[in-house]
């Protein structure tokens, strides 16, 4: 009995062992729950990476594609070569009092007399029609103003146009009412109209032309408002989409004045003086 007991208890043992030993196995068991949430996590990451990777070289080819855009010594006006960019040759230096208007040629205008007063061209979106004498006189210091028809115009399209211009120095966006294109974008000398403010164009016309060195007169000119008394953008010249009458100064620049300092608009002071208005 003895020997019996002895043996008993060593199978007892033996199954206490066997039994911890499965224990242990089973709690060396792979932990699936933690292997899915790890791979969930990699593919998370690889999307997330992938995502910026080709968003990164979206925009390495696009600042690419518009270097062919950017002017240089051997290439002195890269807009003449996209499709539907009008070119002409005006005269620089004319201005006007604020109550003169000009019979231009081109609508909107991209060149020829203008008021003596430029309008502000840093980077500003105006609500309303601006008078164009002040408009053409901005573009002769190197902004691309961008023009647009209010009746076809609005929404997400006038945002994208908006974010062309805001914040950006030597650019300007305003309505122009009875516009026969979508879009128009004026540069001096330069003009390019759209049916989209989609269009790839518009980004080649403003990488182009803007502050062009080659292609507008003023160089080194200002952009910054005025004020009031002068040209206040908070309460700018109105448009005035009338015809202009016979007294209305011409393209040849008659009865216009010749600016004695193109730095400055006419009636400006030498540097240090008050401002005054120019004479009528």
């Amino acid at each position: 009995m003895a020997g019996g007991k002895k043996k008993g208890g060593g199978g007892s043992k033996k199954n206490a062992v066997n039994a911890a030993r499965g224990q242990v196995v089973g709690g060396k068991g792979k932990p699936w729950g933690t292997i899915i949430a790890v791979v969930v996590v990699l593919l998370l990451a690889i999307g997330v990476f992938g995502y910026a990777y080709a968003q990164i070289s979206a925009k390495n080819e696009a600042q690419a594609a518009l270097a062919q855009w950017q002017p240089s010594d051997s290439n002195k006006d890269p807009s003449t070569k996209i499709p539907g960019v009008v070119v002409k040759d005006y005269k620089s230096g004319q201005h006007v009092q604020p109550t003169q208007r000009v019979a231009y040629d081109q609508s909107p205008p991209f060149g020829g007399p203008h008021d003596g007063f430029w309008a502000d061209c840093d980077g500003i979106v105006y609500q309303n029609a601006v008078r164009s004498e002040n408009m053409v006189h901005a573009l002769e210091h190197g902004t691309v103003w961008i023009a647009y028809n209010p009746d076809k115009i609005k929404g997400d399209d006038l945002n994208t146009l908006k974010l062309k211009v805001q914040g950006k120095q030597f650019m300007m966006l305003s309505p122009y009412p009875g516009l026969d294109k979508a879009v128009s974008l004026q540069s001096w000398g330069h003009q390019l109209k759209v049916d989209s403010a989609g269009d790839p164009r518009i980004d080649e016309f403003i990488s182009a032309l803007r502050t062009n060195q080659y292609e507008y007169p003023e160089v080194g000119a200002s952009c910054d408002a005025l004020g009031p008394g002068q040209f206040d953008p908070q309460n700018p010249p109105p448009f005035d989409p009338s015809k202009p009458g016979p007294d209305a100064v011409p393209m040849t620049g008659s009865g216009s004045q010749s600016a004695t300092n193109e730095q400055q608009p006419a009636g400006m002071p030498a540097s240090g003086a008050a401002p005054t208005s120019p004479s009528k």
